[in-house]
């Protein structure tokens, strides 16, 4: 337990600490703490607070920075948060409404990052298996032709098809109401089961057609791999704690690249309720032990599909940082749960 006076000491390193970057000093800490104490004094409290673990003597200085747990202990009994402005309200709201779910998705992620300078991500929603809602047959050439995948979701996918031999309009639109007439409505999963017996019925020119449009479909409508988006992990390279230590950078590089477990915090913080910070060694991965990540879930309809975060440096602006993942994480809910609705 800390009594009053060595909270305000704590809270006056950590905050200097933020802003300037460098150690704190007994100096600074006796002009900057608004406490009518001697340097002595203050030199006695931090010692105390080195000892609990709060904080640590850098060997090049006579300051003090935050530990992991003095950052901790900040965020869980010293923060002070600040209300979000309203112009970067407005900012968010006006990028994530009147898009398309993957637009705003990557929009959420490009604001995280762009607001606070970090990288930004967001663990997508697990979605369902796309239906088929339209599909339609374009003739470019006599060797070319254009499939067009609608699904119910509203994703519009593109596919060249290079067919053995020209197919002429009234083909294609035999073709096109074939497909449109047994698919529109079912998933891939749900196609695939009927597939085989349907091109049975098919006489042969036509059966080759359809044969390559279903492949085609079926390549357009798998789902990625990937199931977050990551924006401006070149921020990092710009802050000096990253950029001084080249290993760390490519340790934190490559665990972008793999995903797999990044993925896996932001998915542990989906179960969350509301804002949580992983401090240092607190994530579990290596990579991250001098980051901290802010997350918070989001919802559609009532149900948490995935989470919103920002990743950078144990020295950052909890206080600006917190309130910008929870309200995008808010915004993100209230865009997507409209979305499903429309």
């Amino acid at each position: 337990m800390l009594d009053d006076r060595a909270k305000t000491l704590l809270k006056t390193l950590i905050e200097r600490y933020i802003a300037e970057g460098q150690p704190v000093g007994s100096r600074a800490l006796s002009r900057y703490s608004g406490l009518d104490l001697s340097a002595a004094t203050v030199r006695n409290v931090m010692a105390d607070l080195e000892d609990i673990g709060l904080i640590a003597s850098p060997h090049t200085s006579a300051g003090r920075v935050p530990t992991s747990r003095g950052y901790r202990f900040f965020v869980d009994s010293l923060l002070t948060v600040q209300p979000l402005d309203q112009e970067k309200l407005e900012t968010i709201e006006g990028q994530l409404f009147n898009s398309q779910p993957q637009k705003v998705i990557r929009n959420a992620s490009h604001l995280l990052s762009g607001l606070t300078h970090f990288a930004g991500v967001v663990l997508t929603p697990r979605r369902a298996t796309p239906k088929i809602r339209q599909i339609e047959f374009v003739s470019l050439s006599e060797t070319r032709l254009l499939l067009i995948l609608v699904t119910t979701d509203g994703d519009v996918q593109n596919r060249l098809l290079f067919p053995t031999r020209s197919y002429s309009p009234s083909e294609l639109i035999t073709a096109t109401n074939y497909l449109n007439q047994h698919f529109v409505g079912h998933d891939f999963e749900q196609i695939h089961g009927r597939v085989r017996e349907e091109l049975c019925k098919l006489r042969g020119d036509l059966q080759v057609l359809m044969a390559a449009a279903l492949a085609a479909s079926d390549e357009a409508m798998k789902l990625p791999g990937d199931r977050y988006v990551i924006s401006g992990e070149r921020n990092l390279l710009e802050i000096e704690e990253f950029s001084s230590n080249m290993k760390r950078l490519r340790e934190l590089f490559d665990l972008f690249e793999q995903r797999t477990a990044l993925m896996q915090l932001l998915d542990l913080s989906r179960r969350a309720d509301g804002v949580q910070i992983f401090i240092g060694g607190e994530s579990g991965l290596a990579p991250l032990d001098e980051c901290s990540v802010v997350t918070a879930p989001y919802e559609v309809d009532g149900e948490v599909v995935g989470s919103v975060g920002v990743i950078g440096p144990t020295r950052m602006a909890y206080e600006r940082v917190i309130p910008i993942v929870d309200i995008t994480a808010k915004l993100l809910s209230s865009a997507l749960t409209y979305q499903a609705g429309r």
